[in-house]
């Protein structure tokens, strides 16, 4: 049965904890200042307010109209560079560019089909040069790779572990 997570998010602050370790070591040696972050399925902003602390503007989508405004709060009260907004990512489409776009355990949630157009259009938002970092079901990571290899634009892949997948967009198709 799938979670509540209205119900979850307002009976509990930073009810998920504390932000995915892989993508923790990601964003410390990330060498880029002030990067435009997106993160899809931002929740209450566990991954969000870790990167906006660091001096990164970050834009979230979430279902989760509660789970928005809390991290909007947070990030107002710190004085980070943070927006968010409530969308149904079947229907997100994301506006401009993103050095970095963060998926966190969020599209096992939605069927296949469903998944992989969502992870079409976030990808086609990530600037050249820019990355991918998606933490998802084990299952799920053989088909978003598919989907990276019959991109139009080249990507490599820079960490497949388990439920992790990094992958960077090429600057330039490879000859």
């Amino acid at each position: 049965m799938p979670t509540d997570y209205e119900a979850l998010y307002r009976a509990q602050r930073h009810a998920l904890g504390q932000p995915t370790k892989a993508f923790v070591e990601f964003f410390r040696r990330y060498d880029k200042t002030r990067a435009d972050v997106l993160d899809v399925g931002c929740g209450q902003g566990r991954d969000a307010l870790f990167i906006g602390r660091l001096g990164h503007h970050v834009v979230g989508v979430d279902l989760s109209e509660t789970g928005v405004a809390q991290l909007l709060e947070d990030a107002r009260a710190e004085g980070l560079n943070i927006e968010g907004f409530v969308a149904d990512l079947r229907d997100f489409a994301p506006s401009g560019t993103f050095d970095v776009a963060v998926v966190d355990r969020t599209l096992h949630m939605l069927e296949e089909s469903s998944r992989l157009k969502v992870l079409a259009r976030v990808c086609s938002a990530v600037r050249s040069g820019g990355y991918v970092l998606i933490a998802d079901e084990k299952m799920n990571i053989p088909s978003m790779v598919q989907l990276l290899e019959s991109d139009s634009v080249p990507w490599s892949v820079v960490k497949r572990t388990g439920g992790i997948l990094f992958a960077r967009k090429n600057d330039h198709p490879e000859p």
